[in-house]
């Protein structure tokens, strides 16, 4: 019998791809009373991260912008379907609970961007918040970290877009009107669900539907350009909810959306298959499925460039074509395009002077 996690969205700790050794521990016996408490309660565990640097670039056609910036390793929001899991392989960890339970901590990154963004071999650019974590993850509440490079964008005033599913983003108005104000600043606020029941057991330790909405009700009212990114899609599970995510998120204030498919490599297929099994297992075949479809050839993921975020086939087209029309019948515009105009080194200012 699976044992689930309290808090958390997966429920095992499959082998590291990377290592020869693996302990499996589904077939323990005589489990103490005690200790399956404990485990059904794990904790989260914290390590400094000693990065040299914090500005990550990629190259990918896909994603929309070339340098991002990742406060934190692993994300303690537990998205099951995170296509970020695998990289926790590369600190030797696993891509299951340990993703979300042991979170690499960047202290130095204000510093760290500060440094960078002060050098010479800096093309101003649109730096996004965050690629392979949530900036805006519960720890970030006592951490600050996020805020601290917010403040260092402010200085600069080089734009950055932030992606998120917590409504703690509200909390830093005061720097995103500031970068606002220079066309610097944009924050998609991400809804995969509207059903309270689905988000709590698909990504456990995110906001609510309801405080997401609500997010994006503040910014906008403060300014802020604001927008939802219904992601990821996942078809015979959430696909039938876009349209009501456009709606809600247009009466809210959103005024741009975009959307992405569910993406599933390495050690998340087998991690969602059982996610699937344990909460959903009568829509467990017509899911996968559809993903099947979608990524062509019987395959759970398919990582080309081009339909790695969209799927491929009639299934993608129709999820396109929904997403589309639900966007216009909701009033919803284009992405805003930030601008690196108003950038500025403040040790050259006050050279100035």
């Amino acid at each position: 019998m699976t044992l689930l996690i309290h808090g958390r969205g997966a429920s095992a700790n499959p082998a590291n791809r990377f290592e020869k050794l693996h302990v499996d521990r589904t077939g323990v016996v005589d489990v103490d009373p005690a200790e399956e408490e404990e485990r059904s309660r794990r904790a989260t565990w914290y390590f400094r991260d000693g990065s040299k640097t914090i500005i990550t670039r990629n190259n990918s056609p896909d994603v929309g912008f070339e340098t991002s910036v990742n406060p934190y390793r692993g994300c303690e929001h537990g998205c099951i379907y995170c296509y970020a899991r695998p990289t926790h392989e590369y600190l030797g960890f696993s891509a299951g609970l340990d993703f979300e339970s042991k979170i690499m901590v960047k202290t130095d990154a204000p510093e760290l961007l500060r440094a960078e963004l002060e050098s010479r071999h800096w093309q101003p650019q649109v730096i996004v918040m965050s690629g392979v974590t949530d900036p805006y993850q519960p720890v970030e509440k006592q951490l600050r970290i996020t805020r601290g490079c917010l403040e260092v964008l402010a200085k600069f005033r080089n734009p950055v877009a932030i992606i998120t599913k917590n409504r703690l983003v509200t909390r830093d108005v005061d720097l995103l009107q500031e970068l606002a104000k220079f066309d610097a600043a944009a924050v998609n606020i991400s809804i995969t669900s509207l059903d309270p029941r689905l988000q709590r057991v698909l990504e456990p330790r995110t906001s609510s539907p309801e405080a997401r909405l609500e997010a994006v009700k503040q910014l906008r009212a403060a300014g802020i350009p604001v927008g939802v990114m219904v992601a990821p899609i996942i078809p015979g599970l959430t696909d039938h909810e876009a349209p009501k995510i456009l709606e809600a998120c247009a009466q809210a204030g959103a005024q741009f959306a975009g959307y992405t498919i569910v993406r599933l490599p390495w050690a998340v297929a087998p991690l969602f298959e059982r996610w699937l099994e344990e909460h959903f297992p009568d829509r467990k075949e017509k899911v996968l499925g559809r993903i099947r479809d979608l990524r062509g050839n019987g395959r759970l993921n398919n990582s080309e460039w081009h339909t790695r975020m969209t799927g491929e086939g009639i299934f993608a087209e129709q999820i396109a074509s929904l997403f589309e029309v639900g966007r216009r019948r909701a009033g919803i515009g284009e992405r805003k395009q930030l601008s690196t105009a108003s950038f500025r080194r403040p040790r050259e200012q006050l050279t100035l002077w």
